[in-house]
């Protein structure tokens, strides 16, 4: 008889269950070495992208190139590269553009991007970038054919006066040619779905595919949630309380807080996820063991845990 992890597995109006990766370049060479440990680890799920980020004011712009390129070359994976608008030229952004086009890329995800200063400061267009994420999106097309990503917030975005203002924005970036949004992550699915019932009456029908953040460190993910306005409720913080000092009992919790998030996501027909990896595989290899999605060898039943199938 099936258990009830592998029926709700199954289920979404019996279509197939979806998952997109993101990670951010590394600083260190300790750091890239956990980046590429999880990038093999999670590999043999066959995620449908994995998306690789781009620090604010485009800091990081060598480092997410690098590491897109390496991921074009040594595996079989198709790498979604982040772009922002920040502080950067137009000419300068379409140089990068054609440079992600020339090493194979096919996948942007087009960002207006955080100031050089961090969360919560006050955005400042280039006098001769891209001044909105419509823009860069536009720009994006008129370059190549690429497929475009692009955010959106459940819970407005910190900086606008509304969510009429959010759906408007998503709406232009849409019109623009975005072929797809992913959400901020979010802890209260009822929330997701009111965004999702908004953004379907303003007529944007593009994917909206929800981004999950397993929590494994619940004080970071609260001063996260505090900069950017994400609820975080008291029952998740219930959950954590008291393990302050014992990271492996955390890590259980994490995982069980984002199975229940995400199985009560496909019991209400959610179909795809993005998972904000943090460079760190195991929580997101676990839970989408439990969603069902499995290295082929598992599926057909023979041993081994698929770690080696990242090269080409």
């Amino acid at each position: 008889m099936s258990s009830d992890v592998e029926r709700r597995s199954r289920r979404a109006g019996g279509r197939p269950i979806s998952v997109s990766f993101e990670f951010f370049p590394p600083k260190t060479p300790e750091m890239e070495a956990t980046l590429w440990n999880s990038i093999t680890r999670l590999a043999p799920l066959a995620p449908k992208f994995v998306s690789v980020t781009y620090g604010a004011g485009g800091s990081t712009r060598e480092r997410t190139h690098t590491t897109v390129e390496r991921i074009v070359k040594e595996t079989r994976l198709a790498p979604a590269a982040h772009l922002t608008c920040v502080s950067a030229t137009k000419g300068e952004v379409d140089e990068v553009v054609r440079g992600y086009w020339d090493a194979g890329v096919r996948h942007i995800v087009a960002l207006r991007g955080d100031p050089p200063g961090g969360v919560g400061q006050t955005y400042e267009p280039h006098g001769e970038g891209y001044r909105t994420t419509a823009d860069l999106v536009a720009g994006i097309r008129r370059s190549a054919n690429f497929e475009v990503s692009v955010s959106a917030y459940p819970e407005k975005h910190p900086e606008s006066p509304s969510f009429d203002t959010d759906l408007d924005i998503l709406a232009a970036k849409v019109d623009a040619g975005a072929t797809r949004a992913i959400t901020q992550c979010f802890f209260d699915n009822d929330l997701y779905f009111a965004f999702l019932d908004k953004a379907r009456a303003r007529g944007i029908d593009v994917p909206i595919v929800p981004g999950i953040l397993p929590v494994s460190n619940f004080k970071q993910a609260k001063n996260f949630s505090e900069k950017t306005g994400t609820y975080m409720p008291d029952w998740l913080a219930a959950r954590f309380e008291g393990l302050d000092n014992d990271p492996e009992t955390r890590k259980l919790i994490a995982a069980a807080v984002a199975a229940e998030q995400v199985f009560d996501l496909v019991d209400r027909g959610v179909t795809e996820f993005h998972f904000y990896t943090l460079n760190r595989a195991d929580l997101v290899y676990a839970i989408c063991h439990l969603l069902g999605i499995r290295p082929p060898q598992e599926v057909n039943g023979a041993s081994g845990q698929g770690n080696g199938a990242a090269a080409a």
